[in-house]
């Protein structure tokens, strides 16, 4: 592939990205788009349960798959190393496209908030959610993190920059603000659905194996210096202090909240 089609092909992954991420926010949050998680043709809960837990495992096998070191390792024997992030993005974002499509509604309540104000405010902090997911990407490096600095460094003729370890702002409150948003994000709601209960309970179990799979890599790429960054910095809860075992180590490969800050 040449860099001009790898730069082409880094941008456009990173186009689908974004409209998905976009469509992401009005999909759990029931705003501005066709379908959302509430909406769409009912059916039997069972079935809907089976279905909605098929994709959402879908989206997992594919994002913790293709994230391990040795897929990369074979896959980049057949494409170029500078688009396997971009592959990578645009592959999970389809992934994303496809459950919003296929997602069956599970429409009995939880629990609805009707106060509009109290309502209001839930959805207010819904929105934080998403807001620090987003800038807690650009405190990393955003478009490494999404395929984009690697074609274009590429395209330069350039080395991707040796990793180093850093914690700026939120990092050094939780080591993971990236899944503490998207936590906010899929929690705060003020009517909670059984499908939206699903959604949230599901991507949640997977967040944590996703920081299980995450620091085991990061330990491994900074050794001591991340040790002690994981015994003063908490997890996800911000100013609890961390009490993770030494043998609780997880893997990094993802480039999400933790191998990407490292760039």
């Amino acid at each position: 592939m040449t860099r001009i089609s790898a730069l082409l092909y880094g941008f456009a992954s990173y186009t689908v990205f974004f409209v998905t991420i976009l469509y992401a926010i009005g999909f759990v949050d029931g705003m501005m788009v066709p379908k959302d998680i509430d909406t769409g043709t009912l059916a039997p809960w069972p079935e809907a349960a089976l279905v909605n837990l098929a994709l959402m495992s879908l989206f997992a096998i594919q994002h913790s798959v293709m994230a391990r070191k040795p897929f990369k390792q074979w896959l980049t024997q057949y494409i170029s190393p500078s688009i396997e992030r971009s592959t990578y993005v645009l592959l999970a974002s389809l992934v994303l496209l496809l459950l919003f499509w296929q997602w069956r509604p599970m429409p009995g309540v939880i629990w609805q908030i009707d106060h509009p104000q109290i309502a209001a405010a839930v959805t207010a902090l819904s929105m934080l959610g998403w807001v620090i997911v987003f800038t807690s990407t650009f405190l990393i490096n955003h478009f490494e993190l999404f395929g984009v600095q690697q074609v274009v460094d590429n395209f330069a003729g350039r080395d991707a920059a040796a990793p180093r370890f850093r914690t700026p702002f939120y990092y050094n409150f939780v080591r993971h603000p990236i899944y503490l948003g998207f936590i906010i994000a899929f929690w705060a709601t003020p009517t909670m659905t059984v499908g939206h209960l699903l959604f949230a309970a599901v991507t949640t179990a997977y967040i944590f194996v996703g920081i299980f799979l995450e620091e085991r890599d990061l330990v491994d790429l900074f050794g001591d210096d991340y040790r002690r960054y994981r015994d003063r910095v908490a997890m996800i809860v911000p100013w609890r202090r961390s009490v993770e075992p030494e043998q609780k180590d997880f893997d990094g490969a993802e480039r999400t909240s933790g191998e990407a800050r490292a760039r």
